[in-house]
């Protein structure tokens, strides 16, 4: 939509981690990512977009608890470990930020991660 730039106190390891995270989980269950990086409002917004099934809407906090993983497999080789968005969560909080999952225009999840500036 245009030029953004914003100066975003992070450490810049953990937030790369907690966002490749994100990002992993929306191609391994959603086929692919799409991002969208915006000003929201006094806050830097990240959605990360798929086109999977979604999660159903009662389960979108408790996937962020840790080992918490959806689907039946228990293979670490097709389903991780169940700590990629537990670790996302505990390092967009300790940045003082907030991580949210919500239905995707696409059909898919959409995770929303707000970092204020």
């Amino acid at each position: 939509d245009g030029e953004y730039d914003a100066v975003v106190p992070i450490r810049y390891t953990a937030m790369k981690r907690a966002l490749r995270n994100v990002v992993e989980n929306a191609v391994r269950y959603g086929t692919e990512a799409r991002i969208h990086l915006a000003d929201g409002g006094g806050n830097v917004l990240v959605q990360v977009d798929d086109i999977g099934p979604g999660i159903p809407a009662g389960e979108r906090d408790r996937v962020f608890e840790p080992f918490v993983r959806l689907e039946g497999s228990r293979s670490r080789d097709t389903g991780g470990s169940g700590l990629g968005l537990a670790i996302a969560k505990a390092v967009v909080e300790s940045h003082h930020g907030e991580i949210t999952i919500g239905s995707s225009p696409q059909g898919g999840a959409r995770v929303t991660v707000f970092i204020p500036l």
